[in-house]
């Protein structure tokens, strides 16, 4: 079966407006635009059609998620306030003073959320083996009843939610491996034991005084989220070795029918956002590694949502090496630093990130029960 992908205009149209990256812009900075800018996301969709990636997917409409399915997660008091908002001249802001929107953003991000239901949709069903929703504004900081972090709604959260409503799924493993910490799909579901969420990010970036080891779940869902906060510089080696000794066990474990992943690329060498190290070739490796483990657990049903990534022009190649991987495909456009960055000597594992890593494992209550079951 082919590879899902979603992805529409009207995403590039998202309007977060005049800014000095993420401080407003005026007499104390000069102006310039938001570091969430369509720039990153529309030259990814350019390089799938251009390398002819596009034709070996398959395209799945967007549909515009519902009120209804917004509200799976977020409470209608929230809703409206983006709504009222987003249809005046001037837009808003959604929550944290870093996330502005402009006119029609509230709609859009109804087509954002419906983009990752509606690959969901067709992962569950079988309609594809996997899917990739290139999909604007992001959503892993959204909160139950804030946005922040520059996004809206809870995306890759909604689309779960919806999944165990209405298309018979109980059990999904999230994985994000965006540089910054998934703090809002883990506060959704920080209390379910069905959702697993597993956030490998840059220790103490974004937000503040979050994605600590010691946030492992409460209640019925006590062990069900599992941090993983890599020191700044960490490379392939780390990531992949993060991914061995701490994801992959733990969804094995747990052993869901769906795994969802928050797809950030400011993990890469470029981004203004992150001081981590990996290369499109790490992410290539990444997602061969996690569509092994899937095939393993749940028949190789992937959704993956985009989230961060705010390098225009090296997105587009960390982009092309995961879709290509999900698809099975290469194509002739290539990464042309792959030379210089990939045998950058900090792109190896490290003794002391070997430490850290087994450090983070030590703590984790379902790892502990892993190594005891």
């Amino acid at each position: 079966m082919p590879t899902g992908y979603v992805w529409e205009e009207i995403y590039g149209w998202h309007n977060t407006g005049n800014a000095a990256g993420a401080s407003p812009a005026g007499l104390n900075a000069q102006p310039y635009e938001h570091f969430e800018s369509a720039d990153s996301k529309v030259r990814l969709a350019s390089a799938i059609e251009v390398s002819g990636l596009s034709k070996k997917l398959k395209r799945i409409p967007a549909i515009q998620a519902t009120v209804e399915d917004i509200s799976l997660v977020h409470p209608k008091e929230y809703i409206d306030r983006i709504k009222r908002d987003s249809a005046t001249p001037v837009g808003g802001d959604a929550g944290d003073g870093l996330s502005p929107f402009g006119t029609g953003s509230y709609e859009i991000a109804l087509w954002a959320a419906g983009g990752a239901i509606a690959a969901t949709k067709a992962v569950v069903s079988g309609e594809v083996t996997n899917a990739y929703a290139l999909i604007r504004p992001p959503g892993h900081h959204a909160r139950v009843e804030t946005g922040m972090g520059f996004c809206i709604f809870a995306n890759a959260a909604i689309a779960i939610r919806y999944a165990q409503k209405h298309l018979g799924v109980k059990r999904v493993a999230v994985l994000d491996w965006d540089v910054h910490h998934g703090n809002g799909t883990q506060s959704i579901f920080y209390a379910d034991p069905n959702v697993l969420t597993i956030s490998m990010h840059q220790d103490g970036l974004f937000p503040p005084d979050s994605g600590h080891v010691t946030e492992q779940g409460e209640g019925a869902g006590s062990g069900y989220a599992i941090n993983v906060p890599l020191p700044a510089g960490s490379g392939n080696g780390a990531y992949l070795r993060a991914l061995e000794e701490i994801a992959f066990p733990a969804i094995e474990k747990f052993k869901p029918e769906l795994i969802v992943v928050c797809c950030g690329f400011d993990a890469a060498m470029t981004d203004p956002l992150g001081r981590m190290i990996v290369t499109a070739t790490g992410y290539r490796e990444m997602t061969a590694a996690l569509m092994k483990v899937a095939q393993k657990v749940c028949g190789g049903k992937i959704v993956m949502t985009h989230e961060g990534g705010y390098s225009p022009t090296y997105v587009p190649f960390c982009g092309l090496a995961v879709i290509e991987t999900l698809a099975g495909v290469e194509t002739e456009m290539k990464d042309a630093l792959a030379e210089f960055w990939d045998v950058l000597p900090d792109q190896k594992l490290h003794e002391w990130q070997e430490e850290r890593i087994q450090g983070i494992k030590s703590k984790l209550k379902f790892l502990t029960e892993v190594a005891k079951g």
